[in-house]
């Protein structure tokens, strides 16, 4: 039946109960049809659902759930509609099934190990499809496939209404990788106690019932968590899991899952409450409104596919008018751009011919950043520009292509706590690595992780019991300033330092930070690109027709620095005859040779920061015990002389 059809007859239901008010209590809620008007329903079948459906589809809750013309139901109190049904049929949730990405993702895993097809299939339909997948499982098939789903109208509606209202409390939290419990009974799980529930239980069929669980993180968990069986490169499983994407469990080594008895959950930030009294069903001019109310349009990151499957509508057989695919866009770029990092870009010192900096990246997601597939990725990009608009250094370039300037076709880019030349970019993502060790795109092949320095959320430690699915790989680990202050975890943030080089230049400039998110970088496409099959041919066109450009979420500036020709510390200033040795030194212990007398002796590392000021007294000085090279300044009453000194 048409969604058209259904709102119609809903319409008319409303109707007839709304003539029979004349002569009822509007309050007697369960008698608001005769026996014989729930006979003659029953008997033509308008509106119930077969006893044999497990699911209900988004259009058998449309004609209560959507658009009211009476703009009565699902209206705020600005008389914004804010309907269930519309705000979520633009939703990558609404769309996962016909997500032509993962279509294609799906087709470069089998065309890599054709052996796993049919496992395969069924492992990925069962969060893309999960409706069908369930369906087919319960009634005794051992594999769900994508041709299958493409005949099955439930499965296309992707995760559906019934999908998260009708997750059961049992296992809620603990079931991963598309293992989902259901409660078949033929129950719609909702926030609210006080409810009108005999339309949708003796016309539709289902009972809708209260329960605190629809607000509870675990509802996401069963699909934001997933774990995969790796193989070796000629397909065979090495016995060996790897974990492909852990948000839930990022959000459990977090402040957010820790704050006393109202946690911050998922929906609180994908499915925002408002405090507006919102009658939720339509046609029933009767109905209180309800509070909070929570919004539907469950907005992620990822806007370059919103708009990608928005320009694909008719190819994707999307029914959604482009309005509503833009509010959905929209909203998603405000998460994105207000809502996930704050940057702060500061001005630190001047070395030796070198200008310092830092860049602060917090967190304010209850996950890392980026989160979810590994695909996504945020990288840094860094300009100087002098006063007459040369530039004097880039870090984080975009080229022709999308791709990042530093980002490697084989390796990763390391994570950088200090970037000193143009081809070092930093790049937040997971990397993944098959049994070799070598770069894959492969979620089977997937074996290790040579990389994951995505920002931790605020709260997360190495020390949380969920830190086995959420671990930091490379550089990141070592790093002093990621997620950690004086040693403590838990910050949600980085600091990456910039150590640019001035080649001689004195003046004045200016100094620019951006972050930049990609969801579809060109790296992670290629290896799926050079191999064929429909869905990804199918795919390709749309990418290369899409508007690939990485999406600004925060920036910073600093302007009109006078950059001196070197630090003051560092000027030499006197004619004393100084002399330290041994340099280099592999002890760390430097003689100070000199008839003068040293007032002081000060150690700084190459950035300018102090590391101890010393009074010798016997005219030698101990080095860090950290390798590396340092500047030494020798006080005396005629001045300071400065020594740059190698501890190797």
């Amino acid at each position: 039946m048409r969604i058209s059809t259904i709102s119609v007859i809903a319409f008319i239901l409303g109707s007839i109960f709304l003539l029979s008010m004349v002569t009822s209590n509007p309050k007697d809620k369960f008698t608001f049809h005769t026996e014989a008007e729930v006979q003659y329903f029953a008997a033509n079948n308008l509106l119930t659902i077969d006893s044999s459906v497990i699911f209900p589809t988004s259009a058998n809750c449309s004609g209560c759930h959507g658009h009211d013309t009476q703009m009565n139901g699902g209206i705020d109190e600005e008389g914004n509609d804010v309907n269930v049904h519309d705000a979520w049929r633009t939703s990558m949730m609404a769309n996962s099934a016909k997500d032509p990405f993962w279509r294609a993702k799906v087709s470069h895993e089998i065309l890599a190990n054709p052996n796993h097809s049919l496992d395969l299939q069924t492992k990925c339909t069962s969060c893309h499809a999960p409706q069908g997948h369930y369906t087919a499982l319960l009634r005794g098939a051992e594999h769900y496939t994508i041709e299958e789903m493409l005949l099955d109208s439930t499965a296309l509606d992707g995760v559906s209404c019934g999908t998260c209202h009708m997750i059961s409390e049992e296992n809620l939290g603990k079931q991963f990788s598309g293992e989902i419990t259901f409660d078949t009974n033929r129950v719609i799980y909702g926030p609210y106690e006080d409810i009108f529930s005999a339309p949708m239980d003796q016309f539709v069929g289902f009972k809708p019932l209260y329960s605190e669980h629809i607000n509870d993180a675990g509802i996401c968990a069963s699909c934001h968590t997933l774990i995969t069986k790796s193989v070796d490169l000629e397909g065979n499983y090495t016995g060996e899991k790897f974990v492909e994407q852990a948000t839930y469990h990022e959000w459990l080594n977090s402040a957010y899952n820790d704050d006393g008895d109202d946690p911050k959950t998922c929906q609180s930030c994908h499915m925002k409450r408002i405090d507006d009294e919102v009658v939720i069903s339509n046609n029933y001019l009767f109905l209180d409104g309800q509070s909070p109310y929570g919004l539907h349009d469950l907005v992620g990151g990822n806007a370059t596919m919103l708009k990608l499957m928005r320009d694909n509508k008719e190819a994707l057989n999307i029914n959604a008018e482009d309005s509503l695919y833009q509010k959905t866009i929209d909203k998603t770029l405000e998460m994105l751009i207000s809502e996930s990092i704050v940057s702060t870009l500061q001005y630190d010192t001047v070395g030796i011919d070198t200008s310092i900096f830092s860049l602060s990246i917090t967190n304010n997601t209850g996950h890392k950043f980026p989160s979810g597939y590994p695909s996504r990725r945020a990288f840094v990009q860094f300009v100087m520009v002098a006063e007459n608009g040369d530039t004097l250094f880039t870090s984080g370039m975009i080229n022709a292509d999308f791709e990042v300037d530093g980002q490697l076709e084989n390796e990763e880019e390391p994570h950088f706590n200090i970037i000193k030349n143009e081809h070092e970019t930093q790049i937040y993502e997971l990397v993944l690595g098959d049994v070799n060790g070598d770069f894959t795109t492969l979620l089977e092949r997937s074996y290790q992780a040579l990389k994951d320095n995505r920002i931790p959320p605020k709260g997360f430690t190495t020390t949380h019991a969920s830190y086995d699915t959420t671990k930091i790989y490379g550089e990141a680990l070592g790093d002093e300033d990621f997620n950690i202050d004086n040693g403590i975890q838990g910050t949600g943030r980085d600091i990456v330092h910039y150590h640019v080089p001035m080649n001689g230049y004195v003046g004045y400039v200016n100094v620019y930070s951006r972050i930049y998110y990609q969801s579809l970088p060109p790296k992670w496409m290629a290896p799926m690109f050079s191999v064929s099959s429909p869905e990804i041919d199918a795919f390709k066109t749309m990418y290369y027709e899409a508007d690939l450009n990485p999406i600004l979420m925060s920036k910073d500036s600093i302007l009109d620095i006078f950059i001196e020709p070197t630090s003051s510390i560092f000027n030499e200033v006197t004619d004393a005859k100084i002399v330290l040795f041994p340099n280099p030194t592999t002890l760390g212990k430097i003689q100070i040779l000199t008839k003068e007398i040293i007032t002081s002796v000060s150690i700084y590392r190459l950035d300018g920061k102090v590391i101890s000021t010393q009074n010798p007294k016997n005219a030698s000085i101990t080095l860090p015990q950290e390798k590396g090279l340092y500047i030494i300044t020798v006080t005396t009453p005629k001045g300071i002389k400065t020594f740059q000194i190698l501890n190797h």
